[in-house]
């Protein structure tokens, strides 16, 4: 009889054991969620700053550009809640060969390196991110439809699933380079791209010009960001089959890229008893 895991059940444990380790070390569980506050709140007064000057940049009001951000804050905190503590331990596994272990348990790989870690101070971001979307689509006085909210949260998933993929990606090229510290900062440079509307890029210059064609068809940051704020402000007349079918296909091709990658990047690992 072979052994089927039970998926959700082994990654309930995990979430269950990291929030051991975080209340085992409650110093530092207060400040991670401190220091999210502080640059929640920072965000919040420097945008409300800018607006103050200029009441709209390109097509983006205060109230909706406040839940432009709050959707890349979600996005976000659910990556690094899920899985960029794992992604950023990938490269160290590899290292001390610990690896190894993971590669004899009955178990998914990718699953296992993806999930076993959960950080639980993104949990107050997502709360946030959650609070200011509602207020400021409440604000922009926009009827917001079911309809709406459903492709809202399905495109969402779809930035997760993206996002996921991506720095899956990065994780895996650990096993050639050796060693991936710098994948916080990268990841942080090419996310930093989608932190604004796609359209602020366009039209200003042949550097803008290029940033927003590259981030949006080659590697479409700009999009997955952009387009569930334009659902849900209504910026978007109708969610057509375009966007209902075309973000899920891509999402799917994009995990199925970053399977084969993981894959090889494993075909590749040599052990560290080798």
């Amino acid at each position: 009889m072979s052994f089927r895991p039970n998926y959700s059940r082994v990654w309930l444990t995990f979430v269950r054991n990291s929030l051991i380790r975080e209340m085992t070390f409650r110093g530092n569980f207060i400040a991670e969620v401190l220091t999210i506050l502080f640059w929640f709140a920072a965000q919040i007064v420097l945008f409300d700053v800018i607006y103050r000057h200029a009441p709209l940049i390109r097509d983006w009001t205060r109230h909706e550009y406040f839940a432009f951000m709050a959707t890349g804050m979600l996005v976000n905190s659910i990556v690094e809640a899920l899985f960029m503590p794992n992604c950023a331990n990938f490269g160290e596994l590899i290292r001390t060969g610990n690896l190894d272990f993971a590669l004899l348990k009955p178990i998914d790989t990718q699953f296992l390196i993806s999930t076993q870690y959960f950080s639980w101070s993104q949990i107050v971001e997502i709360a946030l991110a959650i609070a200011l979307l509602v207020r400021s689509v409440w604000a922009s006085g926009i009827p917001v439809t079911p309809g709406r909210v459903i492709v809202y949260a399905g495109l969402v998933a779809c930035a997760v699933a993206f996002y996921y993929a991506l720095m899956l990606v990065l994780a895996s090229t650990s096993v050639w380079l050796g060693r991936n510290q710098s994948l916080y900062d990268f990841w942080f440079y090419i996310t930093s791209f989608g932190r604004y509307p796609q359209n602020v890029y366009r039209g200003q210059s042949a550097v803008g010009d290029v940033i927003w064609f590259g981030f949006s068809f080659l590697v479409p940051l700009l999009l997955v960001i952009t387009l569930p704020a334009r659902v849900v402000l209504s910026k978007v007349i109708e969610p057509d089959i375009r966007i209902i079918v075309l973000a899920p296909a891509g999402t799917l091709l994009l995990l199925w890229v970053a399977r084969v990658v993981f894959q090889k990047a494993l075909n590749s690992y040599r052990s560290a008893s080798s």
